[in-house]
């Protein structure tokens, strides 16, 4: 029993649990939004009706392919992974971008290990190269 409490008390196996029902909750608020919101501008847009295909179908030896479904679903998808894409991914970018500029101006890139080491270091942390001598051969010989 201790090796499942163990299991069960790991951080990760808690903040899993936390990102399941957060990411539920969000799932239902991006579906509201484009149901109440983006579907009816789409309505609007097209004539008042909204986009159903539902109805469409072939058949093939009795066997009936509900391919107007399918359209409905791909065409949800792409709504909503748009939303998503406009109104989460975007603005998160923006917003991390603008706090890793602070980031720039305190760290420089390894020249031997590409890794981000302070302005003012003279040896790298990850490889020991020492940033003098790399920068020394760097320049030109007069």
């Amino acid at each position: 029993m201790s090796g499942f409490k163990k299991f069960l008390m790991r951080g990760n196996l808690v903040e899993l649990a936390v990102a399941v029902v957060v990411g539920a909750t969000f799932s239902g608020l991006v579906q509201a939004l484009v149901k109440d919101l983006i579907t009816p501008l789409l309505a609007a847009i097209t004539g008042g009706r909204e986009p159903d295909f539902s109805q469409y179908y072939f058949m093939v030896n009795g066997a009936k392919f509900m391919y107007g479904d399918f359209i409905n679903h791909l065409l949800s998808f792409l709504i909503i992974a748009s939303v998503i894409y406009w109104l989460v991914v975007m603005p998160m970018t923006r917003l991390i971008s603008f706090f890793d500029r602070d980031k720039a101006a305190t760290e420089k890139e390894c020249p031997e290990c590409r890794s981000d080491i302070p302005v003012e270091a003279s040896r790298c942390a990850f490889c020991t190269v020492e940033l003098s001598a790399v920068r020394a051969a760097d320049k030109p010989p007069v």
